[in-house]
């Protein structure tokens, strides 16, 4: 179950053990899950090797809580698995500012996941639409006879539809197979059910099957999530005519990003900072759900664009949403094998996979507004310098106590923040 509150006033404040402690409880966290997170999230040798092939080591990201987030009335503290900084603080930031108007709502399809078995050498594309239509009953149930878990549960083939389409090696017939994965990302599933009717489809329409694989365009498995921010929720005093400025230089920024794909691209960097970051942290495939969240951008509006939707009510609110294919699971793949992707799912305290995609989905819009907003206010740099400063520090040698305070004269003086100013301070601090 997720925590009861997310609400952890001064929790940046505590040291790393004493984090994870209070997260621990927080979660109801099992001593296996505990030493998983302080094992820093190495797998061993042999659970690593079971993994990838031509296993010569691991690598290790920091894995940080992002607070405050309240999605469909209930209250998540959400794992953020990268390298950089500022991401989870802006995004734990954001999710405070819509709490007025009770935090994310989320309305998701089923988790609809696509196969493709492509046709070739086939002489009337009709004639073959309307046998496979013919046989589609027989199709499904051929689908559905494998012994699996996912079927007993509900799901399966739902659905048979095809395509023609013209490409540059003649015409295919696409058929799509619709297989309801339930709480798994689906692949495995799909594609072996794609195997299995391959042979089938051929004898049916006298064609040959070339590729069977799923299509990461997850078109019918979307997440929906909108937020609303109050000016005053938006300004950093709570007045409201500071609010009402910097929602217009939010919707300024998001135009930009909406007619300009050099723009979009950073814009949309943005977004998958959040959720490609929950992504990671809870065992998922985030290249595939990366690659549907950038595809279903341009399927839906005809060329590349932004993600996200920013737009201001009548009241004068900023009303954030995303749509987007989310094809994650929380049965099987690296988020049962690897310790800490199982911890940080416990910590999220998900039931279902379309309840992660809500929280992923939130993820991602609360990352794009605290980007948006902090370059129609101060601008990026200065409040991602402010983390990435010690950073910079450890990369001239500092050691110890040099890399506070070579980091804070970074921050507090005039000037360009570059390394090479780093090292002039460490410089000058040393002797």
């Amino acid at each position: 179950m997720p925590v009861d509150n997310s609400r952890l006033k001064g929790f940046y404040k505590l040291d790393v053990d004493e984090r994870r402690s209070k997260i621990a409880d927080l979660a109801g966290l099992s001593e296996e899950h505990v030493a998983a997170l302080a094992s820093n999230g190495e797998l061993d040798d042999s659970a690593a090797d079971r993994m990838i092939e031509n296993v010569i080591g691991t690598m290790s990201l920091p894995v940080g809580v992002a607070t405050n987030f309240i999605i469909d009335q209930k209250h998540y503290v959400v794992p953020f698995c990268l390298e950089e900084s500022s991401v989870v603080a802006a995004a734990s930031n954001m999710a405070k500012r819509c709490h007025a108007h009770g935090g994310f709502t989320s309305n998701n399809d089923k988790p609809i996941m696509l196969a493709q078995i492509q046709l070739l050498d086939i002489a009337d594309h009709s004639a073959a639409m309307e046998q496979i239509e013919a046989k589609k009953g027989e199709l499904m149930a051929l689908a559905n006879s494998l012994p699996s878990t996912m079927i007993r549960l509900g799901g399966g083939c739902k659905d048979i539809s095809m395509r023609s389409i013209e490409t540059l090696s003649g015409p295919m017939l696409i058929v799509h197979i619709h297989v309801d994965c339930r709480d798994a990302m689906g692949a495995n599933a799909v594609n072996t059910m794609a195997e299995l009717l391959a042979p089938e489809l051929e004898t049916i329409t006298n064609g040959r099957s070339l590729l069977r694989i799923l299509s990461n365009l997850a078109t019918e498995r979307l997440a929906r999530v909108a937020a609303t921010f109050t000016p005053e929720e938006m300004s950093n005093t709570g007045d409201r005519s500071d609010g009402e400025s910097i929602i217009e230089g939010i919707l300024e920024a998001h135009h930009f990003a909406m007619a300009d794909p050099y723009r979009a691209a950073t814009h949309n960097k943005g977004v998958m900072n959040g959720i490609s970051a929950v992504a990671v942290a809870c065992g998922q495939d985030w290249r595939a759900v990366e690659a549907g969240c950038h595809a279903y951008v341009a399927y839906k509006q005809g060329r590349y664009a932004s993600i996200t939707q920013w737009e201001k009510d009548a009241q004068g609110n900023l009303i954030g949403t995303i749509e987007t294919p989310m094809a994650v699971g929380i049965v099987g793949g690296a988020s049962k094998v690897h310790p800490v992707a199982r911890a940080n799912l416990k910590i999220l305290g998900v039931e279902s996979a379309q309840e992660l995609a809500s929280v992923m989905a939130a993820a991602g819009l609360a990352q794009n507004l605290g980007a948006l907003r902090a370059l129609a206010t101060s601008g990026i740099q200065k409040g991602h310098m402010r983390l990435h400063a010690k950073n910079m520090a450890v990369s001239a040698g500092a050691v110890g106590d040099e890399i506070e305070r070579v980091a804070q004269q970074l921050i507090t003086e005039d000037g360009p923040k570059t390394q090479t100013r780093v090292a002039e301070i460490l410089k000058q601090h040393r002797s």
